[in-house]
């Protein structure tokens, strides 16, 4: 099969997947695909390797506009405290906007995901080069003053994973929202270094002077 072909039938048929975890509410494996399309099982495997590759296939079809909209904003003249908050609240929108509109669905999504992580694990590597670039700006500008950007990359990821990862919408929803997204950038900007605020000074717990 020519390559064009070939991409071309393996975006259709990730898309088709989708529909089918949609209609049925569970993983859609390579056989199940080529009865519902009327395809041999050899044509199927033209198209993809073995189940891992059609994961990796509707990983890539799920995830293309949060890759435009990371690509998008790392090339944008903002400056880093607004880079960074667009390229989070810009995915953050379109994650909410698919678990409002269908939360089966996504749960589902979550779930196949969870349970094929290391398939899609490319992504989130992705993600993390991405923010590094905006690390690197916001330092040339004077902010995570002492931080390594593989330390900042980890401090900051884990200060808005709750807006980073789709699960977080199936149990705090009504509580994520983008104003406090942005307080949290801004408080990111304002006081993330490496100066030792105090917090590890107080080995033990005493009382207070009475």
């Amino acid at each position: 099969m020519p390559p064009e072909k070939r991409d071309s039938e393996r975006k259709r048929l990730a898309h088709r997947t989708l529909e089918l975890v949609r209609e049925r509410g569970s993983e859609v494996a390579l056989t199940a695909l080529a009865l519902e399309e009327g395809i041999s099982r050899h044509r199927i495997e033209e198209i993809f390797e073995d189940e891992d590759d059609l994961t990796e296939a509707v990983a890539e079809v799920w995830l293309e506009p949060h890759i435009a909209i990371m690509e998008e904003v790392v090339a944008s003249d903002l400056p880093p405290n607004r880079k960074m908050y667009e390229f989070y609240v810009r995915r953050f929108r379109i994650n909410r906007e698919r678990y409002r509109s269908d939360p089966g669905f996504f749960a589902v999504i979550c779930e196949l995901g969870a349970a094929r992580f290391e398939r899609v694990r490319s992504f989130v590597d992705l993600a993390d080069h991405y923010l590094c670039q905006i690390i690197a700006e916001a330092q040339a500008d004077g902010y995570f003053a002492g931080l390594e950007i593989d330390q900042a990359l980890s401090l900051i990821n884990q200060m808005v994973t709750n807006y980073t990862l789709p699960d977080a919408l199936l149990h705090l929803d009504g509580r994520l929202s983008e104003e406090k997204l942005a307080r949290i950038i801004d408080t990111i900007f304002a006081g993330l270094t490496a100066e030792d605020g105090g917090a590890r000074g107080v080995n033990t717990l005493r009382l207070a002077d009475s």
